[in-house]
C-alpha cells in the first residue's frame, strides 16, 4: 500500500478484471483492490449454497438439487459472440490459455403469429443467411425470398469494395430506408434489428444502415466460424473463470491484487483529482482510479433497473431443439414493452450445473415494481421450474469528466444475455484511460470452442 502507482482498480467485476489486464499488459503499474474476499463483484458466479443464501437466507438449499459445488450459477450471464470484440481481446491479451470454451447450442427469436385468430407463441431459430431465410418458420414463402435477397446483400457487402454496395451508401441511408429497398415486413425487421443485429431498442432504424449490417456480418461470421447453431460461445464452468483469468494476467505482468480491502476511500486534492485510495489506515498513491459505479456513488446517476429471474430446471426449454445452451430474445414489439426481454439457458454441458440439471434467466430492463408479472411471458417459455428466485438491481452510469478528476467509472451491467454492450463500454474506458484505441486486430483461430 505504501508504494505509488499509475492507476488503481477498485472492484474485481469483469469489467474493472479486463482493463487491468489491459492496462497491466501495456506495461502500466496497476494496483487491483476489492472490498469482497472473492472475485468477480456484481459478475461473480455462486455455488447452489451461496445462491440460496443470497435469495432464501438461512434456507437450506434441497438435497435433490445436487451437491452445492456442482453449480457456477453467473450473476450476470452473457454468450460471447464467436467473432465478437470480447472474444477478441481474449486472444489480444492470451488469456485463452487460461480459459475453456464450448459452442452453444442455439440462438432463438420470440415472434407472435395469428392463426385463426388465436394467439400462437413461437419460439423461431434465427435465420442468418439466404438459406436459413428459406427454412425458416419466421415467415411466409414471399418473405422467405425477400428475406433471402437481403441476407444475401449483407453477405456479400464489403465496405471497401464500393462493387458490393448495389449504389447504396450506408453511412447515410439509414436502416429503414435500406430494409424498404427489399420490402421487408415488420415481423422481420424486427428479428433482424434485435436478435441478429443485437440492438436493444429501435432507434437503429433511424441511424445509418452501415451499423446494423456490421452487426448482421459478425452475426453471421460467427455462426460460421463454429459449425454450430448459434454464434455465441460460453467458458466451460462459467464466467466466474474470466475475472479470475485476467487477474492471472495482471499478475504475470506484475499487477498486484488485494481482496477483502474494508472502506476504500478514494482520495482528492485541492482541484479535484484522485492521489490515492486509502484503506485501514494506509493510503495507496496514484494518478488514476478505474472503478464500479459503487465505489463512488457520488459521481454516478441512476439510470434504470432491472428485473431478473434465475431458474434451476430438469429439461432445456422447449422448443428449442433440446439445447443444453441457448439463448432466446423477445424483442420489445413482440411484448409490447419499451425494451427487450432476453432468456439465457446453460447446463451441465457447460459444467455450470449436475448432470440433468439447467440453469436459465430471464432478465429486462424493469418498466414496474414487480418482476413475477413483468418476467411472465419469459418465464412461461421455460416449462417447469425446480426452483425460481425473482431479483432487481438499480443500473448506475457515470457523470463525471474523467479528464477533470481522473476517475474512470464503468457502466453498471444491463439486461442483455450477451457481451456486445459490456465490452463497448470496457473498450471506451481503455481508450479515455490510455488514449489509444485497442488493436483487435487478431488471430481468431487461436480461441476455439471444445467439441463434445
Amino acid at each position: 500500500m505504501d508504494e505509488q502507482y499509475e492507476v488503481i482498480v477498485l472492484g474485481t467485476g469483469l469489467k474493472e478484471c479486463i482493463l487491468s489486464g489491459l492496462l497491466s499488459v501495456d506495461g502500466v503499474k496497476v494496483l487491483h483492490m476489492d472490498r469482497n474476499d472473492y472475485y468477480g463483484g456484481e459478475s461473480t458466479s455462486l455455488y447452489l449454497n451461496q445462491l440460496w443464501k443470497k435469495f432464501r437466507g438461512e434456507e437450506k438449499a434441497p438435497e435433490h438439487l445436487g451437491a452445492s459445488r456442482d453449480y457456477n450459477v453467473d450473476m450476470m450471464p452473457k454468450f460471447m459472440m464467436g467473432n465478437g470484440k470480447l472474444v477478441r481481446t481474449l486472444i489480444h491479451t492470451d488469456v485463452t490459455k487460461y480459459l475453456s470454451f464450448k459452442a452453444v447450442d442455439g440462438s432463438y427469436v420470440f415472434v407472435k403469429g395469428k392463426v385463426k385468430a388465436s394467439l400462437l407463441i413461437h419460439v423461431q431459430k434465427v435465420p442468418v443467411t439466404p438459406m436459413e431465410a428459406m427454412k425458416s418458420n419466421l415467415m411466409g414463402i414471399f418473405e422467405k425470398r425477400r428475406a433471402g435477397k437481403f441476407f444475401g446483400y449483407v453477405q456479400d457487402y464489403d465496405e471497401k469494395d464500393p462493387k458490393t454496395h448495389n449504389g447504396m451508401d450506408l453511412t447515410k441511408l439509414t436502416t429503414k430506408e435500406l430494409i424498404a429497398k427489399f420490402g421487408l415486413d415488420d415481423n422481420t425487421i424486427d428479428f433482424i434489428g434485435h436478435a441478429i443485429a443485437l440492438h436493444t431498442n429501435d432507434q437503429h432504424l433511424h441511424q445509418p444502415a452501415l451499423d446494423t449490417v456490421m452487426r448482421m456480418k459478425l452475426y453471421a461470421e460467427s455462426l460460421a466460424r463454429f459449425q454450430g447453431s448459434s454464434p455465441y460461445i460460453y467458458p466451460l464452468y462459467g464466467l466466474g473463470e474470466l475475472p479470475q483469468a485476467f487477474a492471472r494476467l495482471s499478475a504475470v505482468y506484475g499487477g498486484t491484487y488485494m481482496l477483502n480491502k474494508p472502506d476504500c476511500t478514494v482520495e482528492f486534492d485541492e482541484e479535484g483529482k484522485v492521489t490515492g485510495v486509502t484503506s485501514e489506515g494506509e493510503t495507496a498513491k496514484c494518478k488514476k482510479v478505474v472503478c464500479d459505479p459503487s465505489y463512488l456513488p457520488n459521481k454516478v446517476n441512476k439510470i434504470g433497473r432491472v428485473a431478473r429471474a434465475i431458474a434451476i430446471m430438469s429439461h432445456p426449454i422447449p422448443n428449442t431443439n433440446d439445447s443444453h445452451s441457448v439463448q432466446v430474445i423477445i424483442p420489445q414489439k413482440q411484448l409490447a414493452r419499451q425494451s427487450d426481454m432476453y432468456v439465457f439457458c446453460c447446463s451441465y454441458s457447460h459444467n455450470v450445473a449436475p448432470k440433468g440439471k439447467f440453469i436459465a434467466f430471464v432478465s429486462t430492463d424493469a418498466e414496474t415494481d414487480n418482476p413475477q408479472t413483468e418476467l411472465k411471458a419469459g418465464i412461461d417459455l421455460l416449462g417447469p421450474v425446480d426452483e425460481i428466485f425473482f431479483d432487481m438491481y438499480d443500473r448506475y452510469e457515470p457523470v463525471n469528466e474523467p479528464a477533470s478528476d481522473n476517475c474512470f467509472i464503468s457502466t453498471s451491467y444491463d439486461a442483455t444475455t450477451h457481451f456486445e454492450t459490456t465490452v463497448a463500454d470496457v473498450l471506451n474506458m481503455y481508450t479515455l484511460i490510455t488514449g489509444k484505441q485497442l488493436d483487435l486486430s487478431v488471430d481468431l483461430s487461436a480461441a476455439s470452442a471444445a467439441e463434445e
